[in-house]
């Protein structure tokens, strides 16, 4: 299952720490020799101010107690640069650790930054000061605090570059501290800032927006309302543009959104041809699921792609989060996504057959006779699918379904009006940037 490992493919899209969460599953999994994951984890802590746990896994590795000198010195550099860092920042973590001091701060920052230095000396210096103590901080693995510093830097800072440097640490701490509903509101004030007209290049809003994505899957997988969001985001015309140029793996989590979603998208026609399009550049299980049901009608195909589906979920960090119930472990993901697929396929195949042999049928579906006659049944009931099942002959018959005349010029008119609204926003999108040239 490495082939389908994604993560050579996400890494370079995340800050490093945020691939640390992804090592730490792949090792769970075994998916890798466990030599090979610590040295990957040596490697990113190289370039970080984690020098304690970097001595641990040097020990893990090796099997030795003692650590290179170059580790030693190390350690005694971060912490003489922490200690520096936090006396420059001292002046202004005191005034904002005092409440009665802050409620003198208003939504001008301009006022803050004159206030500030007329009645307690703090200038620009302690300003950037907290800016870099908060990033060191980030560095050392303490993102509680940095999160904290962050937050209050960008309340005093002017420098747009700034602000938005600290808006990515801010979001990236909180995901690694799962705050999952905080994230997910700095991810929406990010996307804000990256979407507006005044952002920097538009190869650099691109840029923005694929690393957006990219961060963005630590939360869509595990907010409440993560897998409709993934959907609203990822299917926006600039976002679905930037995964087929430069990031067509993310399919796969859009793919999986649309298939695990309970109500199903008027946007998923569309998908599919993206899908079909997409097939030379990317495809894993998963989008090969798809292209089987709606592209190939191989039912066959759907039946054996969809056992491959179940090891990518539970091999991928994004899709294979376990949940303890009692003694056991389950993935939910894996379930639900299961039981869609079934349903897919079973109304894929109804819509191309009026009478269905239920023996054939449990075959397409990878269930028992009875496994997949208690499924139909409880389907019929809870869908209100027209259709019933025929004991004596062992079939499905499926009641003609004919479309209204007028829901059909409606959905055109629609499809109509989509293309319409998608030609304007490309047009408009290629004058901004000949005038941005």
């Amino acid at each position: 299952m490495a082939s389908y490992d994604l993560t050579p493919r996400i890494a370079p899209n995340l800050d490093r720490h945020l691939v640390f969460p992804l090592l730490e599953f792949l090792q769970e999994r075994h998916l890798y020799e466990d030599e090979q994951i610590l040295k990957s984890k040596i490697e990113l802590l190289n370039r970080t101010n984690m020098v304690d746990y970097a001595m641990d896994i040097h020990k893990s590795l090796y099997h030795a107690e003692d650590v290179p000198q170059d580790m030693v010195e190390r350690r005694v550099e971060v912490v003489a640069r922490l200690k520096a860092l936090e006396e420059a920042a001292a002046p202004l973590v005191a005034f904002l650790q005092n409440p009665s001091a802050v409620q003198e701060l208003r939504a001008d920052k301009l006022y803050n930054l004159q206030m500030l230095n007329e009645r307690y000396q703090i200038g620009t210096e302690q300003i950037e000061a907290l800016y870099q103590y908060a990033k060191f901080q980030f560095e050392c693995g303490n993102y509680s605090g940095a999160a904290d510093y962050l937050y209050q830097y960008r309340a005093l800072c002017t420098n747009n570059e700034r602000s938005l440097s600290a808006l990515w640490g801010k979001l990236a701490a909180e995901i690694l501290m799962q705050n999952w509903d905080i994230a997910l509101e700095e991810l929406n004030r990010l996307k804000e800032i990256i979407d507006s007209k005044s952002f920097s290049s538009p190869m650099n809003q691109v840029q923005s927006r694929i690393w957006l994505m990219h961060w963005s899957l630590f939360i869509f997988f595990n907010h409440d309302n993560g897998r409709t969001q993934i959907i609203d985001l990822f299917n926006q015309d600039k976002y679905l543009n930037a995964i087929q140029t430069s990031a067509p793996h993310l399919l796969r989590y859009l793919a999986t959104a649309f298939i695990v979603n309970k109500r199903r998208r008027p946007q998923f026609k569309d998908f599919i041809k993206v899908i079909q399009q997409e097939q030379h550049s990317y495809k894993d299980p998963i989008t090969e699921f798809l292209a089987c049901v709606y592209v190939n009608y191989d039912f066959d195909g759907a039946k054996k792609k969809m056992r491959e589906c179940e090891e990518v979920i539970l091999n991928d960090p994004f899709l294979g989060k376990r949940v303890e119930e009692g003694n056991f472990s389950t993935v939910p993901l894996r379930d639900e996504f299961l039981e869609n697929a079934r349903l897919f396929i079973f109304e894929t195949y109804c819509r191309i057959h009026q009478r269905i042999d239920m023996g054939v049928l449990a075959e397409k579906l990878n269930l028992n006779y009875e496994e997949a006659e208690r499924w139909i049944v409880n389907l019929i009931r809870s869908s209100k699918l027209d259709a019933k099942i025929d004991s004596q002959s062992g079939t499905v018959i499926m009641e003609p379904n004919h479309p209204n005349v007028y829901e059909q010029l409606i959905d055109h008119t629609k499809a109509l009006s989509g293309r319409t609204y998608k030609l304007v926003s490309q047009l408009l999108e290629q004058t901004q940037a000949q005038v941005a040239r």
